[in-house]
């Protein structure tokens, strides 16, 4: 049986356990707020970066829809890095005969977050 001052350290505890809780939701909640963006900014982006000169989301412009690399890239635990070097440096043979040129205007991270947006669609 627990005395009185135990009950009360132990009430405090629970107390500051369940405030601990609170404040590590929170931050989690502010880090994710944090790391996403609008579509509507990332196909911005992508204008911007002139990726919609080949690409558009929902058709074949000169290289393949957006919608499609997301469903042909679903599930596979490296995509995210595989088309991120991709974006970055070109490549070929995957969509067709016409290469996708290098993109070294791009940084990794501006790369990154256009693809992590790209295997996003649905």
């Amino acid at each position: 049986m627990l005395t009185a001052v135990e009950r009360e350290i132990k009430a405090s505890l629970e107390d500051s356990m369940k405030h601990c809780m609170k404040l590590r939701t929170a931050w989690a909640l502010l880090l994710l707020g944090a790391t996403v963006v609008p579509a509507w900014a990332q196909l911005e982006f992508a204008q911007q970066k002139n990726c919609l000169g080949c690409h558009a989301v929902d058709k074949r412009v000169l290289g393949p829809a957006y919608k499609d690399i997301a469903a042909k890239y679903a599930g596979q635990p490296d995509a995210l890095d595989k088309l991120t070097q991709k974006v970055r440096k070109g490549g070929s043979g995957v969509w067709g005969i016409l290469p996708m040129p290098a993109n070294t205007q791009l940084s990794d991270a501006e790369a990154r977050q256009l693809v992590r947006w790209i295997l996003s669609l649905k």
